[in-house]
């Protein structure tokens, strides 16, 4: 494929980007599990009596909210657009696969981005420092990358049932979420604690905002962005791979 099909298929991702947006975005997973969820799992553990530092918890509200959100609707937009018939539509028109699940990507990194940002200024109104603006902006994007590809990950099963979908993602994120280092400090985990909490990449992101609003850190930065960069790259390679083999079944 040659730099103008290139640009020609970007082009193309983007126009699907803005119509998830604009039909998508406003349903109820968005509004329950991308923004309600995290604030009620932060609540809880905030007026429990746990002495945990605010610091500490409004990081994991910034790692939760981004988490949640850039996973909350794409995993069911697959099936949604195959139970409206539209999936078979658009796999007619002139664009790639890649470029299909690129759309999906960006849109959910936009909108969680969006809201991650909406809650970082909650953090910063409550008095927390931002000491290392630039790497959580990184961080932010890279992670909103490797969540975004997760969430278009789970919707590869060639179903058109939303709810299907999302009952497995559901059994996927909230295990990623207790074993992430939010609720529990990974200093304070057993070693096997610790080896459950590496393979996820929510632990690397949590760990960098917690590096930018307190200087505490448990990896090396360089190793959190290298291990989100990473993780990023191979579910987007592996979303793009497994939805071309899928599509002609649920067609």
């Amino acid at each position: 494929m040659n730099p103008a099909a290139y640009g020609e298929q970007a082009r193309r991702a983007w126009a699907i980007a803005r119509k998830d947006i604009r039909v998508y975005y406003l349903k109820g997973p968005v509004l329950i599990f991308g923004i309600f969820m995290p604030v009620f799992l932060f609540l809880a553990f905030f007026l429990g009596g746990r002495d945990l530092p605010l610091a500490f918890l409004l990081s994991g509200l910034v790692g939760m909210t981004l988490f949640f959100t850039a996973t909350a609707v794409s995993p069911a937009i697959f099936p949604w657009e195959g139970q409206a018939r539209t999936l078979e539509r658009l796999a007619a028109c002139p664009v790639t696969i890649e470029a299909i699940v690129l759309g999906d990507m960006i849109a959910s990194v936009l909108f969680g981005i969006g809201v991650t940002a909406v809650t970082i200024l909650l953090a910063l109104g409550l008095g927390l420092p931002l000491l290392h603006g630039i790497v959580l902006g990184i961080a932010v994007l890279i992670a909103a990358c490797c969540f975004s590809a997760i969430g278009v990950l789970l919707a590869v099963p060639p179903t058109n049932v939303p709810s299907n979908i999302m009952m497995l993602s559901t059994l996927l994120k909230f295990p990623l979420v207790f074993i992430s280092g939010i609720f529990v400090p990974l200093e304070q985990m057993p070693a096997w604690g610790l080896m459950l909490a590496a393979c996820s990449p929510l632990t690397y992101f949590t760990d960098v905002v917690r590096y930018a609003f307190s200087g505490a850190h448990h990896f090396p930065v360089v190793v959190d962005i290298a291990a989100l960069t990473l993780f990023a790259l191979v579910f987007t390679a592996a979303a793009m791979y497994l939805h071309r083999r899928s599509m002609p079944r649920r067609i």
